[in-house]
């Protein structure tokens, strides 16, 4: 009998979850520049400029559009627009992503999966700062079998949002 009060008593309690981020409120909309002196390699293997922009799109999907110059002034581009529910979608350009899958547990964090030719590259957490000025972006990938984590530092390259 307890488990049955325990069960009727948890079905007509109030749901605390957390509501889910709102891609249009999020800080993390705005035009972002990577600090390249962050990078932890040497500086002749850093790109020259890497710009990262999120967007939320009326549909309420997130669209990122990424642009890296390289040292030989090489420039690689991605852009997707995803559901943030974490289904996976395509991206075009010339980096190396063609499938992608993103989820916003909080509106200043984006979490997203980034596949090429069927294969996992990396998974990359992006949070911005409390002042809204500074994005971090923390990738995970694999490197000979071995665990790794990498951190680079945006700076805010629109005037904030």
């Amino acid at each position: 009998m307890p488990a049955v009060l325990l069960c009727a008593a948890l079905a007509n309690a109030p749901a605390f979850a957390a509501p889910p981020a709102s891609p249009a409120t999020s800080p993390l909309v705005g035009q972002w520049a990577l600090d390249v002196d962050s990078l932890p390699m040497p500086p002749e293997a850093r790109p020259k400029r890497v710009s990262i922009a999120f967007a939320a799109t009326p549909d309420g999907r997130w669209n990122e559009r990424v642009e890296i110059v390289d040292q030989n002034d090489k420039t690689l581009h991605s852009e997707s627009t995803l559901s943030l529910d974490g289904t996976p979608g395509r991206a075009t350009g010339t980096y190396w992503v063609d499938v992608l899958a993103a989820k916003m547990p909080a509106p200043n964090v984006l979490v997203m999966q980034f596949v090429y030719e069927g294969i996992p590259r990396s998974t990359r957490v992006y949070s911005v700062s409390e002042d809204g000025k500074v994005l971090t972006e923390t990738e995970a990938y694999f490197k000979d079998g071995t665990p790794v984590l990498r951190t680079a530092l945006f700076n805010r390259a629109d005037g904030g949002h």
